[in-house]
C-alpha cells in the first residue's frame, strides 16, 4: 500500500528537501505551504516529473481549520495519512533586551501553537503504524546570544513531542524530533555576513554547514519501516557541533 506523507513548510529549505526525498522513497506527498503557492507548485512539479504523486495545500499551521482542511485533502486525494512532518517555522533573532514582543508572539504562534495544532490533527488522522516528526534546532543546546526567543520556542517543541510519543502508546506510531544545526538555507543565512557564516561552518568537527538533504535523509529514515524502532527521541543532526 502506498504511504502518504503530509509535510508542512514544504515549499522551501529543509521542508522542500524532505518533501522531495519522501516522494523519491515512494510516499505520496501533501506539500503544505503558508503563502507562496508558486514555490509549492514547483515542488509538486519536481515530484511528479520524477514519477511521484504530490499535491500542494495552503495552510497556516496555527489555524486548526486550515490544518484540518490540509489533512482532508490528503485523505481525499491519497486515501489517508501515514507520516506527518511539521517543518514549518519562523525565526527572529535579537537580544532579549531588544526583542520585539510581536515577533516573539509570531514565533510562538507558528513554532509552538503550530506544532500542537498539527500534532493534534495527526493524532486524530494517522493510520496505525504511522510516524510524526517535528523540527527543532541544535541552538537549544548551543545557547547562542540573540537566539533566546527562537530556541525557547523550539525547546517547547521538543518537550511536547516527547510527551506526544508516550500519549500514542498502543497505536504503533512513532514520534521524534529532528534538531538540525546551522544549515545552508536562506532561513539560516539571511541577515548574516560571509565571515559569520564561514565561522559557524567551521564549528562542527566535520567543518561544514549542514544541507537540507542531510535533514531530509534523517527524516525519511525515521518515517520508514527501517526507522520504526526509533521513538520518543530528539536527534541532533549537526555534524557534531554539540
Amino acid at each position: 500500500m502506498e504511504r502518504v506523507a503530509v509535510v508542512t513548510g514544504g515549499s522551501r529549505g529543509i521542508g522542500r528537501a524532505i518533501a522531495v526525498k519522501l516522494a523519491a522513497a515512494g510516499n505520496a506527498v501533501v506539500v503544505g505551504y503558508a503563502g507562496n503557492a508558486a514555490l509549492a507548485g514547483e515542488v509538486v512539479t519536481e515530484i511528479t516529473a520524477a514519477g511521484g504523486r504530490a499535491v500542494a495545500a495552503q495552510a497556516d499551521v496555527a489555524d486548526e481549520k486550515q490544518v484540518a482542511a490540509m489533512f482532508d485533502l490528503a485523505q481525499e486525494r491519497f486515501g489517508g495519512v501515514d507520516a506527518v512532518v511539521n517543518s514549518a517555522g519562523v525565526m527572529t533573532l535579537a537580544p532579549i533586551a531588544d526583542l520585539d514582543l510581536e515577533a516573539l508572539d509570531e514565533m510562538w504562534r507558528t513554532n509552538v501553537r503550530g506544532t500542537f495544532v498539527v500534532s493534534r490533527e495527526a493524532a486524530r488522522r494517522l493510520r496505525d503504524g504511522g510516524s510524526v516528526v517535528t523540527m527543532s534546532t541544535s541552538v537549544t543546546a548551543l545557547q547562542m546570544p540573540t537566539y533566546a526567543g527562537y530556541a525557547a520556542s523550539k525547546a517547547a517543541v521538543e518537550a511536547a513531542t516527547l510527551i506526544f510519543a508516550r500519549e500514542l502508546r498502543g497505536r504503533d506510531i512513532t514520534v521524534n524530533t529532528v534538531a538540525p544545526g546551522p544549515t545552508d538555507t536562506s532561513f539560516f543565512t539571511d541577515g548574516k555576513d560571509a565571515e559569520t557564516i564561514a565561522r559557524m561552518a567551521k564549528q562542527p568537527p566535520l567543518e561544514r554547514l549542514g544541507t537540507p538533504a542531510d535533514a531530509a535523509e534523517l527524516v525519511t529514515f525515521l518515517v520508514s519501516p527501517q526507522g520504526h524502532w526509533v521513538n520518543g527521541q530528539t536527534i541532533r543532526s549537526n555534524g557534531g557541533i554539540i
